[in-house]
């Protein structure tokens, strides 16, 4: 494979493994495929590039770019303040739709049903309010630096690939070494147990909603950072985000981090050799091969 592209399936792959650990941390504690996580992942990019342009226009000096990267200090303060908001996003949509159906003990299907229709009603409002046109967070050209072997990658997609490897160890941490994280994978393991032993079974579930939203908005800012902002771009992730997730295992952090790497490689590799409209064709043969050949995935555990 040659290398450039092998870097090029590196950087998308960190965006796609990002937004994977929410998918796999939904589905293990909630027990069901939430389809409207593409679309909390594109709100993070959108409120990102609105706090962005309003931190801009109000104070001209954190529009200016840092260093060798193409934006400012406006945009690493507003994707902290949209992973808040998009956070706050995922529990009111939670406790307007997901929480009173749990209460009522519906079918995994009815979930997954809702979670349609969510993500319909959240693709519709944001082409309400940003309209369909694409965006994107800074016109500043960057020049590509070589790297040896034939790489070339621009700051901006490097900074991309350290910030989601310094993430996924911190959420990694986080499920280990914190209160918070044993009680997730007690919940994941046997909620009933768990709430009978102590542990607060709601407020895990609030953890587990702000935090897959919180990584979905940062995956969303750096695949706006990296290509451009639309309305469907988290319909056009999810289908990776799920072969991500799935290859990785249920329930494992680094497993969907290093699936979602697995996937962008792939994805890479298809372009570069049959052409990019199957990229999407990829994704979907990792997810249907994976179902059929090792459905615990690479890190998960068989029933």
């Amino acid at each position: 494979m040659n290398p450039q592209t092998l870097l090029e399936g590196l950087i998308a792959g960190s965006m796609i493994g990002l937004g994977a650990i929410g998918v796999t941390l939904t589905y293990s504690i909630l027990r069901f495929a939430n389809f409207a996580h593409g679309d909390f992942l594109a709100w993070g990019a959108y409120l990102a590039l609105a706090i962005s342009g309003t931190l801009g226009s109000l104070a001209g000096g954190l529009a200016a770019p840092i260093g060798p990267f193409s934006f400012g200090w406006s945009l690493p303060i507003a994707a902290v303040l949209a992973a808040a908001l998009t956070a706050g996003l995922a529990l009111l949509v939670d406790a307007l739709l997901f929480g009173p159906l749990r209460r009522r003990r519906s079918a995994v299907i009815i979930l997954v049903m809702a979670s349609f229709g969510a993500a319909l009603t959240l693709r519709s409002l944001l082409e309400l309010v940003f309209t369909s046109k694409p965006f994107y967070y800074t016109q500043e050209l960057q020049i590509a630096m070589k790297l040896g072997s034939g790489m070339r990658a621009t700051p901006d997609q490097l900074l991309c690939l350290g910030v989601a490897a310094v993430l996924v160890v911190l959420v990694h941490l986080l499920l280990t070494r914190s209160a918070i994280g044993r009680e997730m994978r007690a919940v994941s393991e046997n909620p009933a147990l768990a709430g009978v032993v102590g542990v607060d079974v709601r407020r895990v579930v609030r953890t587990v909603w702000a935090l897959g939203a919180a990584l979905a908005c940062m995956a969303g800012v750096i695949a706006g950072l990296l290509v451009q902002i639309r309305p469907q771009m988290g319909l056009d992730l999810l289908l990776p985000l799920f072969a991500a997730s799935i290859l990785g295992g249920i329930g494992s952090v680094p497993g969907a981090m290093l699936a979602g790497l697995i996937v962008g490689v792939a994805e890479a590799a298809t372009v570069a050799l049959v052409g990019a409209e199957w990229r999407a064709a990829c994704a979907f043969v990792i997810l249907v091969a994976i179902l059929l050949l090792r459905p615990q995935g690479l890190f998960g555990r068989p029933d």
